[in-house]
């Protein structure tokens, strides 16, 4: 080969290569941004269910015994701002003390389907949270990206893990399809 194919050749390499790291640099970036949609999701249903609690622990004191809408309010406010830092160690607080109630409690149903609305909402808001999450840890991780230290400067996301009862909810809606 003369030395014009071989520059050539180089050339060639650096243009797919940049076209590459140019692709690559564009899906991170959209990546990212997905995890902050998912994450403005999930944060507002959070703080909708504690809202909605904190509302239940009050208005309902009586309905729900006072020493449980004391703990039922205190667990709401560790929620919304946790004093370890560790929210998900506050959002499963507060989701005990939901699951903890009884079925029958004399509140009004309104107020029951808004938070088992809310509820489903943030279980499927945390898996859309943690899928978006993964992808980008998995673009990252990948060999040459790694190597080529793309976003490295920037933080990996953090999985969101909370028990929400999002695999009993899963499955009973394909159990109720499997009827039907």
């Amino acid at each position: 080969m003369t030395t014009d194919a071989w520059l050539l050749l180089a050339a060639l390499v650096v243009v797919l290569l940049a076209a590459w790291t140019t692709w690559t640099l564009t899906r991170l970036r959209r990546l990212e941004a997905r995890v902050d949609r998912a994450w403005t999701a999930l944060d507002s249903q959070l703080a909708r269910r504690s809202a909605l609690a904190a509302e239940l622990a009050r208005d309902h004191a009586a309905a729900l015994g006072e020493e449980r809408a004391a703990r039922l309010a205190a667990a709401a406010a560790a929620a919304r701002r946790p004093r370890s830092g560790d929210r998900e160690l506050a959002e499963n607080a507060l989701g005990r003390r939901l699951r903890e109630l009884p079925p029958d409690l004399a509140v009004p149903a309104a107020l029951r389907a808004d938070l088992a609305g809310t509820a489903t909402r943030i279980g499927l808001a945390r898996r859309f949270y943690n899928d978006a999450v993964r992808d980008t840890h998995l673009l990252r991780q990948r060999r040459l990206p790694w190597l080529m230290r793309l976003h490295a400067s920037r933080p990996l996301p953090r999985f969101f893990d909370i028990e929400d009862g999002l695999e009993e909810v899963t499955s009973a809606t394909g159990a109720g399809r499997s009827r039907a």
